[in-house]
Formats: structure tokens, sequence, C-alpha cells
């Protein structure tokens, strides 16, 4: 019996076709009560197009988007998120990246750290939230 559920596979060479890769990844996991996201981006999660280019509101919206839906798909809530992991850009997106991610999490104080890197993985994504929740008793019903 597997310890751990993995939701939405896929490998790399399918999601980034211009780059020489090979890895089998997954946009969560759970294991033991515990909910892994994967880094979410401006990035439909069904037709893996970009959203919000050039737009880090937009950009965050559409993470944040794709972070609920990815942890209703594994059995939680935005609500039971615990950490959260930022990663800009341009230290000048931090404000209106906060303030669009805190529409999503008021009331939820989840533990945060906010990073400023020179590029993600595609040169027009602008900001990338990364999530660890639990599953709550609430989160079934």
């Amino acid at each position: 019996m597997p310890t751990h559920t993995r939701i939405r596979t896929f490998n790399t060479k399918d999601t980034y076709p211009e780059q020489n890769l090979d890895n089998d990844l997954c946009q969560a996991v759970v294991a033991n009560g515990v909910v892994y996201l994967r880094g979410q981006i401006g990035q439909d999660l069904e037709t893996r197009e970009s959203v919000g280019i050039g737009d880090p509101v937009a950009q965050t919206e559409q993470a944040m988007a794709n972070i609920k839906l990815l942890l209703e798909e594994a059995g939680s809530r935005l609500e039971d998120i615990v950490k959260v992991t930022v990663y800009i850009t341009d230290p000048r997106y931090r404000e209106d990246v906060y303030r669009t991610m805190g529409k999503w999490l008021r009331g939820v104080y989840p533990v945060s750290t906010g990073l400023v890197v020179q590029a993600l993985a595609r040169p027009e994504w602008l900001v990338e939230i990364d999530a660890t929740a639990v599953i709550s008793q609430g989160a079934e019903s």
C-alpha cells in the first residue's frame, strides 16, 4: 500500500519542451496528512499556458488559484496552509504580490519565507509560490 498520493503527475519533457529535461514530477504529494505543493506560477494547470505575462498581480492570482485547486484535489484547503515560500524576480513586486496573496490567505496566518531570485524556470514568470498544508478534519466536510 503506497504511503504517498501523487496528484497531477507529469514529465518535464512535456512541460518544458524547449529544455532538454526528462524528470517525473507531480503538482502535489500527500504524505502522512501533509500536502506538499510544487511551486505555482502564472500558468494555467489545464492548458499549461502562461497567464499575466508582465503582470505580477495576475501571476499571483493564478498561482493562488492553482494552490486552492490543488489543495482541494488533495483533500485540504487554503485555511490549512502552514507554510508558504514566495519567490519574486524583482523586489519592486513584493508589495503587489504579498497584497494579492494576502487576500487569499486572510485569517490563515501561515509562516512565510520570501526570496528575490534572479530568474524562474521561464523568463516570463515573475513570481512563484509554494505551499505546505495539512489535511484537517474540517477539510473533508
